[in-house]
């Protein structure tokens, strides 16, 4: 298609980005089925109604246009989604695995924040002021989301940094215990070292007898 106006890109850029938002529908309760923490959980569970709506806000904003909502392959879009379901296949242990959604998440959101940004600025050269608020509104909402994100991923960083902590106070417990055993143990061969020589027999000495004299 060839691009000969910024009418033209802006509806280009549009489409692209109504793909990204329609596979994020789909993508996000994977996601909530990944996450191990109740907050995490929560807090995608949220931000898939906000998605939808914001699937709605540009279908309007495709209307203004007087142009049917239509999506081109958001190839950026599928490919930080597959990155994030290859990362959900990975065998992680605790929060790990959160910590690393939230990461692939918090990419999503990167990215979305960037299109918004570039359609905001497309819609203030073309002087649509109506559609400037549309995309403003949902720009807001994905900076939101980020932060949100970024916090939680803090306090699971903080969690897992306490449990390893944990971790590792009770190993250096199980080493002090285990060199405590065996002083006791040594302790004891020594005692029953001890009581095996007092019960040995010990054997007289006898003296040997003084040499004589001779007279002279």
């Amino acid at each position: 298609m060839k691009i000969d106006s910024l009418e033209t890109l802006f509806k280009q850029e549009l489409k692209d980005t109504y793909d990204a938002e329609k596979r994020l529908t789909k993508a996000i309760p994977k996601m909530v089925k990944a996450a191990q923490s109740e907050d995490l959980k929560t807090a995608l569970q949220e931000h898939l109604e906000v998605t939808k709506n914001q699937v709605a806000r540009l279908e309007q904003v495709f209307g203004l246009l007087d142009a049917k909502p239509q999506a081109k392959t958001c190839a950026g879009m599928k490919g930080i989604i597959e990155e994030g379901e290859e990362m959900m296949g990975q065998d992680a242990e605790g929060m790990l695995g959160d910590v690393a959604l939230i990461g692939s998440a918090r990419r999503v959101e990167h990215y979305e924040i960037a299109s918004y940004s570039g359609l905001i600025a497309m819609a203030e050269s073309m002087g649509n002021e109506e559609i400037q608020d549309l995309l403003r509104q949902t720009l807001e909402e994905e900076e939101e989301t980020d932060r949100n994100l970024e916090e939680l991923g803090e306090h699971l960083l903080e969690q897992t940094d306490s449990d390893e902590e944990e971790e590792d106070d009770e190993e250096l417990e199980d080493e002090d215990d285990e060199e405590m055993d065996m002083e006791d143990e040594d302790d004891e061969d020594m005692e029953e070292d001890g009581e095996e020589v007092d019960d040995e027999e010990v054997e007289p000495v006898t003296p040997a007898p003084a040499p004589s004299r001779r007279k002279r």
